[in-house]
């Protein structure tokens, strides 16, 4: 397996005010041509998002999606009736297979990192 180095300052950066995301791949408004994807890793993003705010119900489907908590608390809902929350220390991965709707959201007033 080939070792691919890059330095953290040189991921994509986007700044929504309650959201901050450094992007490792391609995604949303960061464009990179040599970094779209990883095998068959898309996203890769660490992210900061503000007390009490988060992504509301959204869809995605052929995908799993794995959400990685490393400070705070972060609430997981979908419209297969999962609800929780999951911790620093806690991994949730979710198949998305043909659809699903779920959204994420900061379960407290303190900020979240999750990954």
């Amino acid at each position: 397996m080939k070792t691919v180095y890059h330095k953290s300052d040189s991921r994509g950066y986007a700044n929504h005010g309650w959201l901050k995301s450094h992007h490792t791949f391609s995604f949303a408004g960061y464009q990179n041509p040599e970094r779209i994807h990883f095998g068959v890793l898309r996203v890769l993003n660490d992210d900061f998002v503000q007390g009490g705010m988060g992504f509301g119900r959204h869809p995605h489907r052929d995908m799993e999606i794995i959400s990685i908590p490393l400070e705070g608390d972060l609430r997981h809902g979908d419209n297969m009736g999962n609800s929780g929350i999951i911790k620093k220390g806690d991994i949730q991965v979710m198949s998305a297979g043909t659809g699903i709707m779920h959204s994420e959201e900061n379960a407290t007033e303190q900020p979240v990192k999750f990954l």
